[in-house]
């Protein structure tokens, strides 16, 4: 049997006195990204034996709210993507691609912000 690849993703959070981040960092050496600075991160891992999803969410106290809000935008419209490729479930994905244009207007954000890798919305 051959021996398997690993790759390594590393998060580094700075915090204040009060433990919260005021810095984010990120590496992935694979994806050629090495001590990269975010505001924001959402990340979820599906705990199997609990059936139920675990998470961390963080931001720094400078994020602007609006980037938040675009961020959560593209990263529902990333979600919806993801679902598809997981499940091919058309009917579903079509009915969470319209929630996101509902969330990018009541939120008054199309036009105004790139999507998910910097396409307009």
């Amino acid at each position: 049997m051959s021996e398997l690849h690993t790759s390594e993703i590393t998060l580094r959070v700075a915090l204040d006195e009060n433990r919260v981040p005021e810095k984010l960092h990120w590496s992935a050496q694979d994806g050629g990204i090495e001590n990269e600075e975010a505001k924001a991160m959402l990340l979820s891992v599906w705990d199997s034996a609990n059936k139920e999803s675990l998470k961390i969410d963080l931001w720094t106290k400078d994020m602007p709210v609006e980037e938040m809000k675009i961020f959560f935008h593209q990263t529902l419209v990333a979600l919806s993507d993801t679902f598809m490729k997981a499940t091919q479930d058309e009917k579903m994905t079509a009915t969470m691609k319209d929630f996101c244009d509902y969330f990018a207007e009541k939120l008054e954000l199309k036009g105004d912000s790139p999507g998910p890798g910097g396409q307009a919305l």
